[in-house]
């Protein structure tokens, strides 16, 4: 029998419904399962999404559904938990969302799924290890969505400052989903040249300073965003459905996730933003990239900061 690649999304907030509107829009996977405590807003959002279709580039089958559903799906996508209230804490959040994801990763393995988990809910390095440790599942088939809109928005303010497709940009972010995060200047490439010497064709147009720019918009993107709508998710959910179609199509593509590092990178015991090969089975291969020394600080930095902020939540927990 023909397999049927199911994907089951726990949380139809922004994001979740965000990333099953994009999903559809793609033609990505044959179904998709939404289990939301709102049940009366994920069998909305089912009924909606069903009627558009008769214009999507492929077939679907789409419904509201509970933890058993998971059982026989391909991906389990978390976008669910609680966001960030204005003077709480980054660790405040941690413990509340860590304490549903217990709960959350406990239902989705009573029903016997043996799939591939991606997180979304932030912070999303640490819900991406606690999800690995309350799973018991082997690090490569728990991925966290780390880097990867940071890294598109990179791709998308070099594209505007260069004036190029921001397809034809490939530059990273990595480190910590968050302040923390850090630019990898010395592997960015534009139109084949590195940005250094793409700067150095038009001293007249392009200069070296406006790179610190360019990154603070990326960091401070989400603040920005915040602050005029409430919240991102078109961004984060299409980052989503990229990681979804690489793995469902088994494609070997190289994505910045949130990846289990032990050894790479001189850091241990760690998921954080880091390139790596994502196919059918998860994470291939995570890449380890020749940073320069002050790269080198700031993932060493970063990868500090996601320790100490996990600390207290890890001897809670673990």
């Amino acid at each position: 029998m023909e397999h049927v690649n199911r994907v089951a999304l726990i949380g139809t907030g922004a994001v979740g419904s965000s990333y099953a509107f994009a999903l559809l829009n793609q033609g990505v996977a044959d179904e998709l399962v939404m289990i939301d405590l709102n049940k009366e807003k994920s069998e909305g959002d089912a009924m909606d999404l069903n009627h558009g279709l008769a214009f999507a580039p492929a077939n679907k089958k789409i419904w509201f559904g509970d933890y058993e559903d998971c059982q026989s799906a391909d991906i389990v996508v978390i976008t669910a938990g609680a966001n960030q209230k204005p003077g709480e804490t980054r660790l405040d959040l941690l413990e509340k969302n860590t304490a549903i994801f217990k709960s959350i990763v406990d239902s989705v393995r009573r029903s016997g799924f043996d799939g591939i988990f991606i997180v979304a809910t932030n912070p999303v390095d640490i819900l991406t290890y606690m999800t690995w440790k309350f799973s018991g599942l082997p690090s490569h088939r728990v991925i966290g969505s780390g880097t990867i809109l940071d890294t598109a928005r990179l791709r998308f303010q070099l594209s505007e400052y260069f004036q190029l497709d921001s397809r034809n940009v490939h530059a990273y972010i990595l480190g910590e989903h968050g302040d923390s995060e850090l630019p990898v200047w010395s592997h960015a490439n534009v139109a084949g040249r590195s940005v250094f010497d793409r700067i150095k064709d038009h001293p007249e147009k392009y200069d070296i300073k406006d790179l610190d720019q360019i990154f603070e918009q990326v960091r401070d993107a989400a603040y920005h965003i915040i602050e005029r709508k409430g919240a991102t998710h078109y961004g984060i959910a299409m980052g989503l459905v990229r990681l979804t179609k690489a793995i469902l199509h088994n494609e070997n593509a190289v994505l910045t996730i949130s990846g289990y590092v032990d050894g790479p990178y001189d850091v241990n015991d760690l998921y954080i933003g880091v390139p790596a090969i994502v196919n059918r089975k998860g994470i291939h291969e995570i890449i380890e990239l020749n940073l320069t020394p002050d790269e080198k600080a700031k993932f060493a930095n970063s990868a500090s900061v996601l320790k100490e902020t996990m600390a207290p939540v890890l001897n809670q927990y673990v």
